[in-house]
């Protein structure tokens, strides 16, 4: 299953929801118990998921224990609620593993990372906005394998468990635009949401499930500064870099 198979992003979810596991293999090079999951659909369609169990992950100083995953599925509603459609579909549920997140595999090829990416003209914009995603997100760990091509062409962003911490901890390869200004376009869908979490509407529930209170009221404050300085972030006197970077 992925986009070009004709299934949207909700009826994406309800599979993911629905499917039965068919087989689970680990991914040794991740740091996290990660899989590689066959699944099977309600009507019989097989397709391949990134099962991400909370029971697999290590612990870290600065992250609470055993939700990152929540936070992978913050990242997806997040990009939704934007409109900004280069998150897979992500849901919690149980698997083999115990609860954790489930994610479409996106096919790509594993060599064609962001590195490579930036030099293709018609990328850019999609790393931009990206770049924008990952300042909104806080994202700790965006690496260059983290930017994914399908065969068409569209760049899919994927690995957002350290993500949402209250704390200001960007780090990411994609710089190369700092400073620069942030499309309109982008700024209103920003505003946009800003103001449904402000108002705690109903759409932004699915959001607002996966983040304690204190890291919603970041998350705000992060959308605030976008809009009063309508640039992307320049490389602070933190860590601003991952490693590794790919």
């Amino acid at each position: 299953m992925d986009h070009r198979d004709g299934v949207g992003f909700d009826d994406a979810e309800r599979l993911l929801l629905e499917g039965t596991f068919e087989d689970c293999r680990s991914i040794w090079y991740s740091s996290n118990y990660v899989f590689l999951a066959q699944m099977c659909g309600p009507t019989g369609e097989p397709f391949a998921t990134i099962y991400k169990p909370g029971s697999g992950e290590s612990p870290l100083w600065d992250f609470p224990g055993g939700k990152l995953y929540r936070r992978e599925v913050a990242a997806y509603r997040l990009a939704r609620l934007l409109g900004w459609d280069f998150v897979p579909p992500t849901v919690v549920r149980d698997g083999p593993r115990g609860e954790g997140s489930v994610q479409v595999f996106i096919k790509h090829d594993p060599e064609l990372h962001f590195f490579e990416q930036r030099e293709i003209p018609e990328h850019v914009p999609q790393l931009q906005r990206i770049a924008v995603f990952d300042f909104l997100a806080n994202n700790a760990d965006r690496k260059g394998g983290h930017c994914l091509v399908d065969a068409e062409g569209k760049i899919w962003a994927i690995d957002h468990g350290l993500c949402f911490h209250h704390e200001y901890k960007l780090r990411t390869v994609i710089w190369d635009w700092a400073g620069e200004p942030v499309a309109n376009e982008w700024l209103e869908d920003v505003a946009g949401v800003m103001q449904a979490l402000l108002q705690a509407d109903e759409q932004t529930g699915p959001l607002r499930e996966c983040l304690a209170g204190h890291e919603l009221e970041a998350l705000v404050r992060r959308m605030e500064r976008m809009l009063e300085h309508r640039r992307l972030p320049l490389p602070g006197p933190h860590r601003s870099y991952p490693w590794p970077l790919v």
